[in-house]
């Protein structure tokens, strides 16, 4: 399984990229093959045109390679903090350059945040948004509280339980993607 994994945020000290190097790595151990997309790298601009407004071949680079990728992939793991209970402006804006590359593709959700909460209200509007954009979430999330104390920079947990307790979100994910590219592979209702 090829899976795109999302990263939210372009902070300064962002924490969060350590347990977005988590997500990559129990992706790879249970054989998947996870492709960051850091906001902070790709640098895409605020969004004025979708991918799906420019002419064939005349997008900006970075989109072809995202469209090409997202096309590709059998999921999306999304790595999503909370901003003032909400989603991370440098998550949505990377969203909402695509549509259709996205349909048919399970969405996975990992929130965090620095506090006890975990990020789940932003993992709750982000429901929403994968729901209309074609890749459902599935019903497990991920939450994680003090995300900076939780993960080395490396993206290893440092309490090893973090594996088995996030072990059924990750086996839940694998199953979504075998099972919705079983579907792809026959077709889909458009």
């Amino acid at each position: 399984m090829k899976v795109a994994v999302l990263f939210g945020s372009v902070r300064t000290h962002r924490q969060g990229i350590k347990l977005a190097r988590f997500v990559v790595k129990e992706l790879e151990r249970r054989g998947c093959m996870p492709v960051l997309i850091d906001p902070a790298e790709v640098r895409l601009p605020l969004l004025e045109m979708q991918y799906s407004d420019y002419e064939a071949g005349h997008a900006p680079p970075e989109l072809e390679r995202l469209a090409e990728l997202y096309r590709s992939v059998d999921g999306f793991a999304i790595v999503s903090g909370e901003y003032n209970h909400g989603i991370p402006p440098a998550l949505k804006n990377l969203l909402d350059y695509f549509l259709e590359e996205y349909f048919w593709r399970p969405s996975g959700i990992v929130s965090y945040s620095g506090g006890r909460f975990g990020g789940v209200r932003a993992a709750m509007q982000l429901r929403s948004v994968l729901g209309e954009l074609g890749m459902p979430s599935i019903p497990t999330t991920l939450p994680v509280g003090n995300v900076g104390e939780s993960f080395t920079d490396e993206g290893e947990p440092v309490d090893p339980r973090w594996i088995e307790r996030s072990a059924q979100f990750f086996d839940e994910f694998y199953w979504y993607m075998e099972a919705l590219a079983a579907r792809r592979a026959t077709g889909v209702p458009y």
